[in-house]
């Protein structure tokens, strides 16, 4: 029944193919009896690496003459140079077939060079099923150009040990109030020592985390929104208040986030993308006493949000876009899970810790087993449950440039400034940003 499900799939992606043809052709070569390979950039050998081979032995299940010729570019910051480089020339042949993005620059690298990337609007996914966060990020003008490839939703893990140590439990720190946690928050501290969540002062990814769980965004109509913007305002005035209590440990940058803060058990809670995941297993002394739960928020609702994560893009050097399309549909747009099973997610998450965002695939046993490190809790299949909780907030292909902004704002106001003062300026800064593109 499964083989028949995916044949059937492709033969509706070949049949659409032919609509509005014009004229009667012979039928084109089934996807199947294809000898195809493609080739695709990529980073990360512990991480995206080993899950785009897990799609390659997926899609040949289907597709036996499939290759996926991967090449590790190091880091996504030599991706974007090289398409820079191919559109500054006006010739994109050195190109591969595919690349991987980070969500954040999707919108800003289609939007700066359109010529360098084509539409996967002819996949067949059901994008509900992917996580409407997620999916967002490679929308521009109403089109897709991307297909997940791990999701970047976050987890708040707390270290259930020093929660008893001061008296509390995981319902305590769940569903509750941020002016809750941090009155928890200021109690673990002064009883442990230890603070209850980090981040990096520089790089603040807080911000947008607690921004996105209230539903809000720091743009509004494609402009920034920091003035006005009281949410933010709230935020922001909450993470100077944890910083200046001890609930906050603001780190120098990313080692002193990992090796230091996480690695040297300064938290007793955890606040990122769940890629984070896999730094917190480093430190093996602590296995069982981590658990995961929902954020706070300003109204002791659940809190939902994302931070980070990837995707795949077809470039209009792709030597065959039907066989693209039909691969990425089937491996990370779920079509493969179809039954609750799928060789591209379950060996993902088993091989390099990835987490898929399809709810399908969620189902398979891989995801619902327990984690010995999280006390026994099936995290991967809560993770994907919380990513179909994200709220859908305004994205912008000035994430970054925004993040950096804001998180000197932070550090400005933790020094003294004004609160109005400092965002006001912020406004202006990241309105100087964008207005040459303007």
């Amino acid at each position: 029944m499964r083989k028949k499900l995916k044949a059937l799939a492709m033969s509706i992606l070949v049949a659409s193919s032919l609509i509005g043809c014009g004229e009667k052709e012979e039928a084109p070569m089934p996807i199947s009896e294809m000898k195809t390979t493609l080739t695709v950039w990529a980073w990360d050998s512990n991480f995206n690496i080993p899950a785009l081979k897990a799609a390659e032995q997926d899609y040949q299940q289907v597709n036996p003459d499939f290759k996926l010729e991967i090449i590790d570019m190091g880091n996504s910051d030599a991706i974007e140079d090289e398409i820079v480089a191919a559109d500054e020339k006006k010739v994109y042949k050195s190109l591969p077939d595919l690349v991987l993005f980070q969500d954040h620059n999707i919108q800003k690298y289609v939007k700066n060079y359109p010529s360098a990337f084509v539409p996967v609007e002819s996949a067949i996914i059901d994008w509900d099923n992917l996580g409407q966060d997620k999916v967002s990020y490679s929308i521009v003008d109403d089109v897709h150009y991307g297909v997940p490839v791990d999701a970047g939703t976050s987890v708040f893990a707390y270290r259930t040990d020093i929660l008893a140590e001061c008296g509390y439990t995981m319902d305590d720190v769940t569903g509750i109030t941020w002016d809750r946690f941090a009155e928890i928050g200021q109690d673990v501290y002064e009883k442990t020592g230890k603070y209850l969540i980090g981040a990096i002062g520089k790089d603040n990814d807080l911000i947008y985390m607690m921004l996105q769980a209230e539903g809000e965004s720091p743009f509004r109509g494609g402009s920034p929104y920091i003035v006005g913007n009281h949410t933010l305002c709230d935020v922001v005035s909450m993470i100077v208040k944890l910083q200046q209590n001890h609930v906050l440990y603001l780190a120098e940058d990313w080692t002193d986030y990992i090796d230091n803060a996480i690695g040297n058990d300064m938290l007793a809670g955890v606040y990122d993308g769940n890629w984070i995941i896999s730094s917190m297993e480093q430190v093996s002394d602590h296995s069982g006493d981590w658990e995961i739960t929902t954020a706070p928020s300003f109204s002791g609702e659940p809190g939902y949000s994302s931070n980070g994560g990837s995707s795949l893009c077809v470039t209009t050097n792709c030597k065959n876009s039907l066989v693209a399309n039909d691969f990425l549909a089937y491996t990370f747009g779920g079509n493969s899970a179809i039954d609750g099973h799928s060789i591209t997610y379950d060996e993902a998450l088993t091989e390099a810790g990835l987490i898929g965002t399809c709810v399908a695939a969620a189902e398979s046993e891989v995801y619902s087993q327990g984690v010995d490190y999280f006390n026994g809790q099936p995290i991967y299949s809560i993770i994907v449950e919380y990513s179909q909780e994200v709220p859908l907030v305004e994205q912008s292909e000035y994430h970054y440039e925004c993040r950096e902004i804001m998180s000197q704002a932070v550090l400005s106001i933790i020094e003294g400034n004004n609160i109005d003062d400092v965002l006001a300026d912020a406004q202006v800064k990241l309105e100087e940003v964008i207005a040459p593109t303007e």
